[in-house]
């Protein structure tokens, strides 16, 4: 059997594993995961690179949650040949209906826009390239297939596959694979998909794995650790006292699945709980607002304490201003406002959407403050403020950052390095063979030398992009 890593070797986006196995004297191929590159020129042109193999050569794809890191050029994939079908939980499917047509909308619009410009004399360089129509979605999301957490199946002759809850955001699976090939010994990959934190808001913790004889694990966060929940709450408290105090405006760019809900979540929690007074919070960002209605839907798979604070909030309603804005206008609205208000809006790394135009508007304003609240790829937007940029062009003009830029580590849906360690302890044996993945080359590194040292396993490998390895 052999893997070979597409994407997210070395880096956080981009995430696709690709499976070679021999099963009934024939070659097969499967996909775990086929992710967008996200960040920069560099990415762009990554997601226009063609498969190693024929998409039509491809038996199936196994799918590990919605994030368009992981999922983000499925439609691509289908449209370029690939009839097989794909496997994911059914909340991981409800949410792609949302998150693969907003994504095509914003490719259309980015060209849209790039073409208006150059109409008039103020575009340089290629125009962006349209990766998929929503047509092109519309056909995808017919290949695929549901399958419920804890369940064995076989996906062909030689294949099984068990999805165990990842505990990342709603509908996050560990995929268990076991893998039977001519004349040798069943081998089970364990692919972690992204890994949740113990003890986070909305998500329970991710499931334990007793055996594998091949782990890829993700390293988002493999080189630290994570403030403390009550920590991350008394930074919430802290910035929010502080900008209304100023009148000024807090603005959270936030992924629309997983992160908005938590953020808004806490803030409820905070109110119920009186430790911060009557707040306004506008959430603009259609897709976020289609996913929070999701969220409720999946009542079930929430943690005990999402569950009680969502229905202290159903009976208390007056106690947060929570408004979800629908149209453009609307959004377009927000501008007037100059103080008081909690603004989340996506995308979460500040490259497109909405939260561009709430950015050109708050970040010249000294009294406002911007809370990055997740992890910024290298080339992003996000990264730049993160990193303390005094000014950052958008929409073609450069706009001076007077606003507070605030990071709040401890609301990541990925565990940090000890969360990390936890998980693989869940192993009752070392596995044969260890991937580390999804994180840029010193997060990998810190983390592969962890495990080495603190697990004592050996077989630690961090692979290249494009390489392939024999298991």
């Amino acid at each position: 059997m052999k893997i070979q890593f597409l994407g997210a070797a070395g880096e956080v986006t981009g995430s696709r594993h690709l499976v070679e196995a021999r099963l009934a004297d024939k070659v097969h191929h499967f996909m775990v995961d086929y992710g967008m590159f996200q960040g920069g020129r560099e990415a762009g042109n990554r997601n226009l690179e063609p498969m190693p193999i024929a998409p039509q050569d491809l038996d199936f794809v196994v799918l590990t949650h919605a994030h368009i890191d992981h999922s983000g050029l499925l439609p691509r994939l289908c449209a370029q040949g690939f009839k097989g079908p794909i496997y994911c939980t059914k909340a991981t499917y409800e949410l792609l209906k949302i998150l693969l047509p907003d994504s095509a909308h914003l490719q259309l619009a980015d060209l849209e826009r790039a073409e208006r410009k150059m109409k008039l004399g103020k575009w340089r360089g290629e125009l962006p390239v349209t990766l998929y129509s929503r047509e092109e979605v519309d056909l995808a999301l017919t290949q695929f297939e549901v399958l419920e957490y804890g369940q064995i199946h076989e996906l062909m002759p030689g294949i099984h596959l068990q999805f165990q809850n990842a505990g990342h955001i709603l509908g996050s699976a560990i995929a268990v694979i076991d893998v039977q090939e001519d004349g040798a010994p069943k081998k089970r990959c364990v692919f972690s998909g992204d890994i949740g934190m113990k003890g986070k808001v909305l998500m329970p913790d991710p499931d334990l794995i007793a055996k594998a004889d091949v782990v890829v694990i993700e390293s988002t966060y493999g080189d630290r650790l994570h403030r403390g929940l009550s920590e991350t709450e008394q930074e919430f408290i802290e910035v929010i006292q502080s900008t209304m105090a100023n009148q000024g405006n807090v603005v959270i760019p936030a992924f629309a699945v997983g992160r908005t809900q938590e953020i808004l979540f806490i803030l409820i929690d905070l109110v119920r709980r009186k430790l911060l007074p009557h707040l306004s919070v506008w959430v603009d960002s259609p897709m976020a607002t289609a996913a929070t209605q999701l969220t409720e839907h999946y009542f079930s798979q929430l943690d005990s304490h999402s569950q009680s604070t969502l229905s202290w909030y159903k009976k208390n309603p007056s106690a947060v201003d929570l408004r979800f804005i629908a149209d453009v206008e609307e959004s377009k609205a927000l501008n007037k406002i100059k103080g008081g208000a909690i603004i989340i809006s996506a995308s979460g790394m500040c490259d497109a959407g909405r939260i561009v135009h709430h950015l050109a508007n708050n970040l010249p304003r000294a009294q406002n403050a911007i809370v990055i609240t997740g992890f910024q790829a290298y080339g992003s937007l996000g990264r730049r403020l993160v990193d303390k940029a005094t000014k950052v062009k958008l929409f073609g003009e450069e706009v001076v950052v007077r606003a507070s830029i605030h990071t709040i580590g401890g609301l990541s849906a990925h565990a940090d390095q000890a969360g990390l360690l936890d998980w693989l302890r869940g192993f009752q044996s070392p596995p044969k063979t260890v991937f580390v993945v999804h994180g840029e080359p010193e997060s990998a590194s810190v983390l592969a030398q962890c495990i080495r040292e603190e697990l004592n396993w050996k077989n630690v490998i961090i692979p290249e992009r494009l390489h392939s390895y024999i298991c």
